[in-house]
């Protein structure tokens, strides 16, 4: 597996995989309501890396550099556990150093649990009720 940072000509791969992610594992989200170019603004003003294999995309991180913040960390749901996740976080943290932040909607208990078993520690719980979040931190 080869990490880089995505090209403009890479958005289309990482559209797509940002909208099937979101749609197979945000299920307190409308599907109906996310589109693919979601990703275009969710990702403004961010530095992303990409991992993938045999020139096919696996899936992205997205830095907020100045705050040291993992935007957005997703692998396409037919990569899951091939290991591009662990990739992509030590990609995050050798450009950003530490401590790096990143918040986890509480209920994707799978995300949780990802980043608990690799040494995330789970700092706060904020948010509304019905979109609530925990504030992860990696030192």
């Amino acid at each position: 597996m080869l990490i880089r940072e995505a090209k403009t000509i890479d958005y289309p791969q990482l559209r797509q995989i940002y909208l099937e992610s979101r749609r197979q594992s945000f299920h307190w989200l409308n599907p109906e309501e996310l589109n693919l170019q979601d990703f275009d603004q969710d990702t403004q003003e961010e530095q992303i890396f990409l991992v993938e294999e045999n020139n096919k995309i696996l899936g992205f991180i997205s830095l907020y550099v100045p705050d040291r913040f993992i935007h957005l960390l997703f692998v396409h749901p037919e990569a899951a556990g091939q290991g591009a996740g662990d990739l992509l976080l030590k990609q995050a943290i050798k450009v950003l150093g530490t401590p790096v932040t990143l918040k986890c909607v509480s209920e994707n208990h799978k995300a949780l649990s990802f980043y608990q078993k690799r040494g995330w520690k789970a700092v706060v719980e904020e948010g509304e009720p019905g979109a609530e979040y925990w504030v992860l931190i990696y030192e």
